[in-house]
């Protein structure tokens, strides 16, 4: 069993804010895959499906961000998933809107979700970050996140989403950076070769 993991913060308060692009993308990969319906359970929702011939959990911890790993620890524990096979999909303000990168273990950035799981489950599991770019001043990072995509850059969100799901069989089969680089040709084929930051005041 791998395990997919978006993260986010549960319900429409917070369905379009910048944080919960993880959600986002965990939702669309698994849209494409065909998966089950979302169901309540691990302090989360989960669907269950086939990638790349892999049997794939997908989950959205409902915790709020800051306790993602009360329930990523519980699905890993249940199908003894080995830290190699779980990938977080994360929200990335060091990186430009649009941009994806890939990596195992490091350092969590500041960022809440991924102390979390390091925390109930080990630091060495695989990070897909997110581009959401920052809002150039430390003191406006919270309310930045915390805000809505705004219209102008829901298009480069949705296709990134869809990049994401349309090769996530790599991701699954451990070909992480044949998936980052399919996922970047993707957007450059789509047009987003340079996303335009949209700050706060666009939120």
């Amino acid at each position: 069993m791998r395990l997919l993991v978006g993260l986010g913060n549960p319900g429409p308060k917070y369905a379009a804010n910048r944080h919960n692009v993880g959600f986002m993308v965990i939702e669309e990969i698994a849209r494409v895959a065909g998966a089950s319906p979302w169901r309540r359970k691990f302090q989360g929702e989960i669907a269950e499906g086939v990638i790349g011939g892999e049997r794939v959990l997908l989950l959205k911890p409902l915790t709020y961000m800051n306790e993602s790993g009360r329930s990523v620890a519980e699905a890993q524990r249940f199908y003894k998933v080995e830290l190699d096979d779980f990938v977080v999909f994360h929200d990335e303000l060091d990186l430009p809107p649009g941009k994806l990168r890939l990596k195992k273990g490091g350092g969590n950035a500041g960022h809440n979700g991924l102390r979390s799981i390091t925390a109930h489950c080990g630091n060495d599991y695989r990070r897909v970050r997110v581009g959401i770019g920052h809002p150039g001043d430390k003191a406006q990072v919270h309310s930045y996140v915390l805000n809505d995509f705004a219209k102008s850059e829901a298009p480069w969100v949705e296709d990134l989403a869809r990049a994401c799901a349309e090769h996530a069989g790599l991701l699954v089969k451990g070909d992480d950076a044949g998936f980052q680089n399919k996922v970047h040709l993707a957007m450059e084929a789509r047009g987003w070769t340079d996303v335009t930051q949209v700050g706060p005041k666009g939120a």
